[in-house]
């Protein structure tokens, strides 16, 4: 991405934010995670300029965008450009709004692990609930002394804020929050709602299932499996603890989800939509599918670890997407079987990396059991 000297993505400032008039703009706050990646790569095929809010951190975490990143010196190629933001700053939403003018807006970030925001309800709160509604506030205003009106909102939503609710779950479904992050997830959609409704915003709430790939966090259940079984199969660790194996949930391909989220802000009128595969399938299912790709016994090597069980469990999450395939002509691409092979093969090829700096002794292949 950048040489040793440079190795900072260069952040850009207002005298450089603006894109070539004919093409659409978007911004994405979560570029950095695995569905801003996804979304940011299927974005600039649609010919788009992107714009995304990263936070300052000491340790860059731009991994998943690094294949795309073009230095903004070469101008005329860099069509993605990065900015300091975040969504506890309401002046710098404004700001970075102001000045990029995108046409379409991605509200992906957030804190979006379920069992951390165990350990941090406030901080989760404050990103995800309050987060959205300052990013939704900062918009209104915008267009009000913009004066634009060709401004489009999406709002990253979750089948986590149905929580309790028996499958199958559709945008009708009531929600039943189970933790602090699904219950704020729940208080974004309904600001983003009210928004719609009271300043006429048009905004999309996606209510997206869980969604998977080999970009997905490594602390993740789906993510940690795969990695497990990479590492177990090249010998470079023995044992995978985990929590709940009967919790089930419907897992689709990343990659096909952030088509539905653009597809929404291109409809006449705005709307929320439930996004999924509409197949459930348990975490012990998954592990099948997982071990057994590579020929291993998942009994084996799984230990269960109370550690991993929630204060609060989700036990079924099904979609009912009938409206999204209908209304936006969406399906998923990618099946369930096909979804593990991906993230195991990937993480094969990844542990078979690591193997080469352990036998070097740059690693200790010890770290975990």
């Amino acid at each position: 991405m950048a040489s040793d000297n440079d190795s900072a993505p260069a952040i850009n400032g207002p005298s450089d934010a603006n894109a070539t008039p004919e093409r659409k703009i978007a911004l994405i706050t979560g570029i950095t995670g695995q569905d801003g990646s996804y979304l940011t790569e299927f974005l600039l095929e649609k010919g788009y300029d992107v714009h995304g809010l990263i936070r300052r951190s000491s340790n860059f975490n731009t991994h998943r965008i690094n294949h795309i990143y073009i230095d903004p010196h070469n101008a005329h190629k860099a069509r993605m450009k990065l900015h300091y933001a975040d969504l506890s700053d309401a002046s710098s939403l404004r700001r970075w709004l102001d000045v990029i003018a995108p046409h379409e807006i991605y509200n992906l970030a957030a804190q979006s692990h379920v069992a951390v925001s165990f350990e941090i309800p406030d901080y989760t709160a404050d990103v995800v609930a309050t987060g959205a509604l300052r990013l939704l506030e900062a918009l209104r205003s915008h267009i009000a002394a913009s004066g634009r009106h060709d401004v489009r909102y999406y709002q990253a939503g979750s089948s986590e804020m149905f929580g309790a609710t028996p499958p199958p779950q559709s945008e009708t479904t009531p929600f039943h929050p189970r933790s602090p992050y699904a219950a704020s997830k729940v208080a974004a959609h309904w600001y983003t709602v009210n928004y719609r409704e009271a300043y006429g915003l048009y905004a999309c709430n996606g209510i997206l299932f869980n969604h998977e790939s080999p970009r997905r966090g490594e602390n993740f259940v789906t993510r940690k499996i795969t990695r497990a079984v990479g590492r177990i199969k090249i010998g470079l660790q023995s044992k995978l603890f985990l929590g709940n194996l009967q919790a089930s949930r419907d897992w689709g391909f990343a990659g096909d989800y952030v088509e539905a989220m653009w597809m929404m802000l291109q409809q006449e009128k705005p709307d929320d939509y439930v996004v999924a595969t509409e197949e459930s399938h348990t975490v012990e299912e998954f592990l099948v599918a997982a071990f057994g790709h590579v020929g291993l016994n998942w009994r084996d090597h799984v230990v269960i670890d109370k550690r991993y069980f929630r204060p609060a469990e989700v036990d079924n999450l099904k979609g009912d997407s009938s409206k999204a395939r209908k209304v936006l002509g969406w399906k998923p691409k990618v099946g369930f079987l096909q979804l593990v092979k991906m993230m195991v093969d990937e993480d094969i090829e990844l542990a078979k990396r690591e193997k080469v700096l352990v036998d070097a002794g740059y690693m200790d292949a010890q770290q975990q059991p």
